[in-house]
């Protein structure tokens, strides 16, 4: 498409706009009546008009029966996770059996690093990219030491060649190769929280295959955002938050996968709890473990439930919309901000660091700032943008095809002009 300057270009993409109407599913923030041009659903999505209600039948049901709601609610607490498998297998490229919602999402990468990293002799290292975001950087941190090795020994990163500041994929390859015999683990987050850079998995995932290492990603700023096929990649083990891209609320509940290779490997070590123990004789009371079968059997405690009906909420639009159709606008949405962009750019004092290549990054685009960063991020603060600042000097900012207006996207470029 030839993009304009211009806002009735703008309000023309929003009138022809076949997703327009899911802005009215959602809370926008406002100030005095004025809505804020929201453009951090990358940090935390908007809140769906539908949780209240998805609450409430919870609500209700733990009000009128009490811990009768577990088995005679209207949506019965017992089985609670199995309400979600549709949706995020759908979501994430995967069979029902390989997800499960549960917990938050560093507690879920430290549940899997602990199945899936298994440092034997000189194979005890674990390729992570430099840029890491730092909650991952400390689970793996934590779990090297827990093996009694040495993080600074153990801890392989892949950096982006001087004067760049996003990975290639070929680089990555080649950091998998020069380790090959001592790589225990490759986990790499599917789309970087800094640059927005989507990762090309597929290859990273073939390299790692290629030399028996496992691969485990990090979707929280992916799910929602792009769209992944971890089946189809091989991927051995993924987690995932919701509250960005998936608006499923603050803290919001977290997801596994794990590949059906492993998923029924009994023997496979995990930590283990009531609410993954085999459903058919859970209440039996037995003493030793016996795992469900899939990722259902990485469950150590009950579903959260009132979290996980916000959770609903956010899904049944997803249901609804389609990734394909998202993907579509959300590509039209950032390439429109970033024509804006680069017509500003030259001679500001800023620049963009995301990947050009649509296939090479979702929602996000990262606005690096050359000197009075902070300034123009306060700037547009006051003039009503929504958006995220991150030390040393980036503007994180993302039009979500969900809520998102081509017209916010072009306001938004006339501030930073």
């Amino acid at each position: 498409m030839k993009f304009e300057n211009s806002l009735s270009f703008a309000r023309e993409l929003d009138k022809k706009d076949p997703l327009k109407a899911y802005r009215n599913l959602f809370h926008v923030p406002a100030k005095k009546g004025k809505e804020y041009i929201y453009l951090c659903g990358n940090s935390l999505g908007l809140q769906p008009k539908g949780v209240e209600k998805q609450l409430q039948i919870e609500l209700n049901d733990w009000r009128n029966l009490g811990v009768e709601g577990h088995v005679h609610g209207k949506r019965p607490w017992l089985y609670y996770h199995h309400f979600f498998s549709k949706s995020i297998a759908k979501f994430v490229g995967a069979k029902e059996d390989e997800v499960v919602v549960m917990n938050q999402l560093t507690v879920n990468l430290n549940l899997m690093l602990i199945s899936f990293y298994r440092p034997e002799g000189k194979r005890n290292k674990i390729l992570v990219e430099a840029n890491e975001f730092p909650s991952d950087y400390y689970a793996i941190e934590q779990q090297i030491k827990l093996h009694g090795l040495n993080p600074a020994d153990c801890i392989v990163e892949a950096m982006p060649r001087e004067g760049e500041v996003t990975l290639r994929t070929e680089d990555i390859v080649a950091k998998i190769e020069q380790h090959k015999d001592e790589l225990a683990l490759v986990m790499f987050s599917a789309v970087n929280y800094y640059t927005g850079q989507f990762f090309e998995c597929a290859e990273i995932a073939k390299a790692c295959q290629k030399h028996h290492i496992t691969f485990g990603l990090d979707l929280a700023h992916a799910i929602g955002n792009v769209e992944i096929k971890l089946g189809e990649w091989d991927v051995d083990f993924a987690t995932w938050c919701s509250y960005k891209y998936l608006n499923s609320g603050p803290g919001g509940v977290s997801g596994v996968f794990v590949n059906r290779k492993h998923a029924n490997n009994f023997d496979l070590p995990r930590l283990a709890g009531w609410w993954g123990n085999d459903e058919k004789t859970r209440f039996k009371m037995l003493k030793h473990f016996v795992p469900q079968p899939g990722a259902a059997g990485w469950q150590i405690s009950n579903a959260p439930v009132l979290s996980m009906a916000a959770h609903k909420a956010s899904l049944e639009i997803f249901d609804k919309a389609g990734i394909k159709a998202l993907r579509k606008k959300s590509e039209l949405l950032t390439g429109y901000l970033e024509f804006l962009l680069k017509q500003k750019e030259a001679g500001k004092a800023f620049n963009l660091i995301t990947p050009t290549n649509k296939k090479h990054r979702g929602c996000q685009l990262s606005i690096q700032t050359n000197g009075n960063g902070k300034k123009l991020f306060d700037k547009i603060t006051k003039a009503g943008v929504i958006a995220d600042w991150r030390e040393p000097d980036v503007i994180r900012v993302a039009p979500v095809p969900l809520y998102n207006r081509f017209e916010e996207v072009w306001r938004f470029g006339e501030l930073l002009g």
